[in-house]
Formats: C-alpha cells, structure tokens, sequence
C-alpha cells in the first residue's frame, strides 16, 4: 500500500514528455532534387539555439550521372558554414553544434556530371529522391546510447529525456525574455526619440511664429501702417 501514492506521481510523466515533445517536434522531408549543370541551393531551415546539437540524416536515392553536395549553415549576417560534403551517397549522418541564435539550413544542389545531356522538361530531367530528417537539441541525443553506457533503467531513461525537455524550455524561456527585453528597450528609446521630436517641432514652430510676428511688426511699422 506504500507505493501506490509513489506509481501514482508517476503516472502523468508520458504524458508530460509527449506535451514537451510537441514544442521541439523532428523536422522530417521527403523531396526530388533536379539535377543540372549549375542548380541552385535548396535550403530547409530551422530554428537553433546557442550550443544546440544538430543532427541531419539525408538519405539520398539512387541516380546516375548525378551528384548531390550538402552544406549547413546559419542565418547570420556572415552566414557561417558548419559543414560542406560533397557527393553524398546513400544514407548520411552528419552532427553539428551551433554558434549561436538564429536559424540553421541544410542546403543541398544536384550537379549533373560529364556530358549527359540535361533534360527540358520534368519527365526527361534527371532528380534524385532526398528523405531528409533534422534532429535538434533533445530530440538529437540518443537516450539509448546513454541508457546502455550509463546502464539506467527505463524510468531513469524517461527521466533523462524530461531533463534534457525541461532543460530546453528553460532555454527558450530565458531567449524570449531576453527578446522582450530588447524590443522594450527599442521601444522605449523610439518613444524618448519620438517626444524629443515633437518637443523640436512645437519650438520650432513657436520660435518662427514669434519671428513672423517681430518681422510683419517692423515690415508695418516701415510702411506707416501701424505706430
């Protein structure tokens, strides 16, 4: 009877990691990538916190006389590139950790290779079936891994992936405050910015009035028109 209270507290626990699990979900694609001689990127972006482990899988269908190049970057100002591998093949597992804030593409392009012709239309032109999968933060660390090393349990394994979920949240917490905090302060200044304008405007706008007023006195003064 002592340990009912206990199963008890537990219960709503899978429940709490399916509720976290919905804010960080798997990015997960499928697509045809054309081949040509000079294709251009085809970049899926997602968003990446400060030291966030990233982990794409792309697992790249079969074709000839095609080869597929894949880059990761960011979305800074710089645009920083993480990784660059050409001719992917197969299936490939690739892990980055990021910079910082922002988001974090995966870029790919499809070169047709030595002299096969390039198709006009899309039925002639050469492609390539890409199923790409993006795991980031928490849904990027192998529990298994770590549940096999460090020989937990199931309940310590679940415990685990709650600590790294909740570890998360509290990161983005902490970034959106930080963003709430900037944008007050942006709008804070525009508002100082805004007043010592209209403040500008109104002595301007007294200071040639009273000027037109002196100027229109001495003016009528001159022609006699006023004492």
């Amino acid at each position: 009877m002592a340990s009912a209270p206990r199963l008890f507290s537990l219960a709503p626990l899978p429940f709490l990691l399916l509720f976290l699990s919905f804010l960080y979900s798997v990015s997960a694609i499928k697509f045809n990538l054309p081949a040509y001689r000079y294709p251009p990127q085809k970049c899926i972006w997602n968003v990446a916190h400060t030291n966030a482990l990233v982990i794409v899988t792309a697992n790249v269908g079969p074709g000839e006389h095609q080869r597929v190049d894949i880059e990761i970057v960011d979305s800074g100002p710089n645009r920083n590139i993480y990784l660059n591998k050409k001719g992917i093949k197969g299936e490939t597992r690739l892990a980055i950790t990021t910079h910082s804030e922002g988001e974090v593409g995966v870029c790919l392009r499809n070169y047709v290779e030595g002299n096969h012709p390039v198709g006009s239309d899309e039925r002639s032109a050469l492609s390539r079936v890409i199923d790409l999968d993006i795991d980031i933060g928490a849904d990027a660390v192998d529990y298994n891994a770590i549940a096999n090393q460090e020989s937990l349990s199931g309940l310590e394994t679940e415990m685990r992936k709650l600590e790294g979920l909740v570890k998360e949240v509290v990161d983005e917490m902490n970034y959106l405050k930080k963003r709430e905090e900037r944008f007050t302060g942006t709008n804070f200044s525009t508002n100082s910015r805004v007043q010592n304008f209209a403040w500008f405007t109104i002595l301007s706008l007294a200071g040639l009035g009273a000027w037109q007023i002196f100027h229109l006195r001495a003016f009528f003064k001159r022609k006699y028109l006023i004492d």
